[in-house]
């Protein structure tokens, strides 16, 4: 026996033994039949709704198609922006020879927290001065929701929170799995297109003393309905009645009217009247750093003592969860926010991004208007933010899809930032279709 048919039939004793069949006649490489997985049991997940949309769109070959179910900003070409400031700011951190890729703490870039903070409550917010809010550093709007979420099920005593119907299909999945059942409290009006201010307190005024409340502090996603200034103040005076907790998810600063102190009117007014909260920050829509996950939480509470024990324990949920966030996304953040020229041309960009979109909003009010779509349309201009609730049903929107290649989400919501002047009018002419041939 040669080397070669040794080492054959060595190997053939050994598969013989294993997971092969080897023959006299030669060598099977074919496997036994294997047992079930022990995943065998787990079910098919149902497809993302957005991701949904977005394969769709993809594979359709029509030269008209549109895509506006994409939750992030478009140019009027239709293409992902990045802004200048960004690219500064990246240029500046790059080229930085102190720069390093260690770890960072378990709370983040401690710059950027400070400077989050600030962005958020104000530079003369008696809250910050008096050192009574805990931030960490997150991954995006998700990662902050979710660390909050740990936080109230492991420290705070009632595992209730009220959030809107509708809300981001996000907030239905995030508390739950923290162990924090959910309920819901009216917020849009179907009837008016509008906000069902009464709803919203009635329900309110009936929940537990000491529940949770997710609010949206700006751009209200999926209805662009937010409350006006007087009815905040009306929604202030019930939470302070039930003593409830108002845990405001922020992911539009500045975003939604162009302007960063109008955004953050709400979690202002309830800070400044002395009502402990949480707060969710995201970058991605305000900054366009969707893909670089960098947001914060910030825990308000009474006194500095208690924000030390809470930066503590936010700390011990994060540590477990992903030990500590990445680097690049908040060394952006920290350098626009800490320098005034760049900082300066982020707003100057962030208006021309808000300012795109209510122009948006006018050109498809008017093309509706034009083409004569049945019903009043004054919603789509009196909402704000990147999205639209449209009224239309799921018939009709499937109705536009099939016939007019224009993708959406089934509840009809749209997103403005999808748009371009010279798609308003298809859109509208579409809209018409589906409104007078389509039963509600």
């Amino acid at each position: 026996m040669n080397a070669a048919d040794r080492r054959l039939s060595i190997l053939q004793q050994h598969l013989t033994q294993g997971e092969y069949s080897a023959f006299s006649d030669g060598l099977s490489l074919s496997p036994t039949l294997a047992e079930p997985s022990v995943w065998s049991h787990v079910p098919q997940a149902p497809p993302d709704a957005i991701l949904g949309i977005t394969e769709a769109f993809k594979a359709d070959n029509d030269s008209k198609k549109l895509n506006l179910g994409v939750g992030a900003y478009r140019t009027e070409e239709g293409k992902p922006l990045v802004l200048k400031s960004v690219k500064k700011a990246e240029q500046k951190v790059v080229n930085d020879p102190n720069a390093n890729k260690e770890y960072l703490g378990i709370a983040g870039n401690p710059d950027f927290c400070k400077l989050s903070a600030k962005l958020a409550f104000g530079a003369d917010s008696k809250a910050l001065q008096e050192g009574r809010a805990a931030t960490v550093q997150s991954l995006s709007g998700t990662g902050s929701l979710r660390v909050g979420a740990e936080f109230l099920a492991l420290h705070y005593p009632l595992k209730l929170i009220y959030i809107p119907s509708p809300t981001w299909a996000n907030h239905n999945k995030i508390f739950p799995l923290a162990g924090i059942q959910i309920r819901n409290y009216r917020y849009y009006k179907p009837s008016t297109r509008g906000l069902d201010f009464e709803g919203m307190c009635e329900d309110l005024s009936s929940a537990p003393v000491g529940s949770v409340v997710l609010l949206h502090a700006c751009a209200h996603n999926p209805t662009g309905v937010d409350p006006t200034p007087e009815q905040w103040q009306g929604i202030l005076k019930v939470v302070q009645e039930r003593r409830l907790l108002p845990f405001f998810d922020s992911a539009y600063q500045g975003f939604a009217s162009g302007d960063l102190e109008r955004d953050a009117t709400a979690v202002r007014m309830f800070t400044d009247a002395g009502v402990e909260l949480i707060l969710s920050q995201s970058y991605a829509k305000n900054m366009g750093l969707y893909g670089e996950r960098i947001g914060s939480l910030t825990v308000i509470t009474s006194d500095p003592k208690t924000t030390k024990k809470v930066d503590s324990q936010l700390k011990s949920v994060i540590r477990p969860m992903y030990s500590n966030p990445p680097r690049h996304g908040a060394a952006i953040v920290t350098a626009i926010l800490s320098d005034p020229e760049l900082y300066s041309q982020w707003k100057v960009e962030l208006k021309g991004m808000a300012d795109r979109i209510i122009t948006m909003r006018e050109k498809l009010h008017s093309a509706l208007k034009e083409v004569g779509a049945p019903g009043t349309w004054d919603h789509i201009i009196s909402q704000i933010g990147m999205f639209s609730y449209t009224g239309l049903t799921k018939a009709q929107v499937q109705h536009m899809t099939k016939k007019y290649h224009i993708y959406m989400t089934m509840d009809g919501r749209i997103s403005m930032a999808g748009l371009s002047g010279s798609s308003c009018k298809y859109l509208a002419e579409a809209m018409k279709d589906a409104v007078e041939n389509v039963k509600a």
